[in-house]
Formats: structure tokens, C-alpha cells, sequence
């Protein structure tokens, strides 16, 4: 008997269908503008705010890697939305809470800086939908 693919699974297409197909468009384009933000930062002027610039370029990535694994689907790609989304949540916390309290390490914005303030308060909204969703798709 052939092996099921991730599609064919039950349980797995419902990680990317529905509202998860809005989570997975909405992880797309921050993926595409928070790595574009810090690429352009990085190249331009990085020595102006280097964490910043970094930080930045971090939560690119996950973005990134939180696109992946939702339009993966299956096993593997809750996973990785898992484990991304939960990074998130805590940076933005984390990154949130240390860019109000002390400016001085924060002199440039970066997306999860004021909790994500910048882009509408998106990153902190984020997260939490996302992992609702993925735990709401849990495999039986």
C-alpha cells in the first residue's frame, strides 16, 4: 500500500485550510517584510542600532520558518509552526518588554520592539492565533 502523503492525512489538511490559510498568508508577508526591514537595515546602516538590525533579522526567520511549516502541514511542518510560533510569542514578549523599558538598547524600531507597535500590533496578536490554531489541529 502506498504511503499517505502529508495532504491525504487526516487531520493534516485542516493546519492550512480555512483560517489557517489566513494565518499562512499573514506569516507570508511578515516573513517577506521583517527579512526585507532587516536586510535593508543591515546593509544601510547597521551600526546605528546592530541589536536592533539583528533582532530584526531574527524574527525574520521565524516568520520564515512559521510559513513553512504551516503550508507544510503534517507531522514535521506542525512541528516547526509550533516551535516558530512559540518563538515568537516569547520574542516579542521578551523584545517588547525591553524596548519600553530601556530605550537606549532599542535607538531604531525592529518588528517585535513596543510589541510589535510598529506594525499595527500584529506580532503580538500573532502568536497566539497561531498557536490556538495549531493546537486546535492537533492530530488524534
Amino acid at each position: 500500500m502506498p504511503e499517505e502523503t502529508t495532504a491525504t492525512r487526516p487531520g493534516d489538511a485542516a493546519l492550512n485550510s480555512g483560517l489557517g490559510r489566513v494565518l499562512l498568508l499573514v506569516y507570508g508577508v511578515f516573513a517577506l517584510s521583517a527579512s526585507a526591514r532587516a536586510l535593508v537595515q543591515i546593509s544601510t546602516h547597521f551600526s546605528e542600532a546592530p541589536l536592533a538590525y539583528v533582532l530584526s533579522a531574527l524574527a525574520g526567520l521565524v516568520y520564515i520558518a512559521a510559513t513553512v511549516g504551516l503550508a507544510r502541514g503534517g507531522p514535521r511542518g506542525r512541528r516547526i509552526a509550533l516551535i516558530s510560533c512559540t518563538v515568537e510569542l516569547i520574542g516579542v514578549l521578551v523584545i517588547g518588554t525591553l524596548s519600553v523599558l530601556d530605550r537606549g538598547d532599542f535607538p531604531d524600531a525592529t518588528v517585535w520592539s513596543d510589541f510589535g507597535s510598529g506594525y499595527g500590533y500584529v506580532p503580538l496578536v500573532l502568536p497566539f492565533v497561531g498557536l490556538w490554531w495549531i493546537w486546535r489541529h492537533k492530530p488524534e
